[in-house]
């Protein structure tokens, strides 16, 4: 029976990505045993054992850089943890005697999978973004293997690493979607333009006034658009008050807005353009299903890892990126007059985002973990 311990944590996007390669592995090896290593009061101490994977709690936390009294706190409580992740680490990998660590980012990946490596345990790490986060840089050094999303990833790693460029997992429902014409019709709509807006489960205020500026620009001109947004729980008490304070008709067969979209895979399969940030899993899903966006990364995160992302897109034709510090809305909205005006442009962003993606992803992560099982 094979064992794999997997680690990392933090967000969703380190999360998604190991719960992915757990379900790729178990497609092969329907037996395996997992066992997960994340924080105990993260996001994984939740979402894993939803998944029915045992988990493994080891306290990391990582070191704040900007200075203030709250910071220094939590940089005491960094270094206090600091000094027994290492016992922790190995304190899970003895007891749990994996064949193959696995980490996918976040710091709690960085212990478990640097101690594995001391314990010449096969190692295995996945980096989601272009632009590799700290952790990723630092055991990409140490590790048997390195799958990395897309090749650009690589300019800021070690050249001498062993990698090989997988893909992201998507969820099912974006390699396996209905139409377009169909996914209109389930949402109501009927076959003109339909735009997708959003900004994750917690919002995006940049994001939200682009689409509170668009829909009543759709509704004042009359324009033939669908559009489904979701304002996140930023825009909970405010973003519909805004639109009808604003003439808006919420209830226009041609508008959907809410504060959480249940059914992603359907809308994004209806749209004709989408526009969000740009986290890998976003990105990933944007290729999977071929379309058309306007992507609006985010400034406050780790390396500015969402303006990498956004530019692989960028530079391949297959989107417009608009940095937020450059964002103007009514270029926004003049931008999105020309491609609705310019049918065959929207084409030809789908087209082009859907050359990027990786058909053969989970046959990739398989080959890059058989490959390790079978050398040891």
């Amino acid at each position: 029976m094979l064992k794999v311990l997997l680690a990392g944590g933090g967000t969703a996007g380190h999360i998604n990505p190991a719960l992915a390669i757990a379900s790729i592995i178990k497609d092969h090896a329907p037996d395996t045993k997992f066992l997960y290593a994340g924080t105990p009061n993260g996001m994984e101490s939740r979402l894993v054992p939803m998944e029915g994977i045992d988990f493994a709690p080891i306290k990391v936390s990582g070191f704040q850089r900007r200075l203030s009294v709250k910071n220094i706190g939590r940089n005491i409580r960094a270094a206090a943890y600091l000094t027994t992740a290492g016992h922790r680490a190995k304190q899970i990998i003895k007891g749990f005697e994996p064949d193959i660590v696995i980490g996918t980012g976040g710091y709690v990946s960085g212990p478990i999978v640097m101690q594995a490596a001391k314990m010449k345990i096969p190692t295995l790490i996945h980096e989601q973004n272009a632009y590799p986060g700290v952790t990723t840089r630092i055991l990409s050094k140490k590790v048997n293997k390195v799958m990395l999303t897309v090749p650009e990833a690589l300019e800021y790693l070690d050249k001498n690493i062993d990698y090989t460029v997988t893909g992201l997992p998507v969820r099912k429902g974006f390699t396996n979607s209905v139409s377009r014409e169909e996914a209109k019709k389930q949402l109501g709509f009927d076959n003109g333009m339909c735009i997708l807006s959003w900004g994750g489960s917690l919002g995006a205020g940049a994001i939200n006034d682009i689409a509170s500026a668009l829909i009543r620009y759709e509704q004042e001109n009359n324009l033939e658009i669908n559009h489904i947004h979701s304002y996140g729980k930023m825009g909970h008490d405010t973003f519909e008050k805004g639109l009808s304070d604003n003439g808006v008709d919420l209830k226009s067969s041609r508008l959907s807005v809410k504060e959480y979209i249940h059914n992603m895979d359907i809308c994004t399969a209806a749209a004709d353009l989408i526009i969000c940030r740009s986290g890998a899993s976003a990105i990933s899903e944007l290729q999977a299903m071929g379309r058309a966006s306007i992507l609006v990364p985010s400034p406050v995160v780790a390396g500015n890892h969402q303006y990498h992302n956004a530019m692989v897109l960028g530079k391949a034709g297959a989107a417009v990126v608009i940095e937020q510090k450059d964002l103007d809305i009514d270029k926004v909205i003049e931008k999105v007059t020309e491609l609705y005006n310019a049918p065959e442009k929207l084409d030809s962003l789908a087209q082009k985002a859907g050359e990027l993606y990786i058909k053969d992803t989970p046959d990739r992560i398989w080959s890059a973990v058989e490959a390790l099982i079978k050398k040891d």
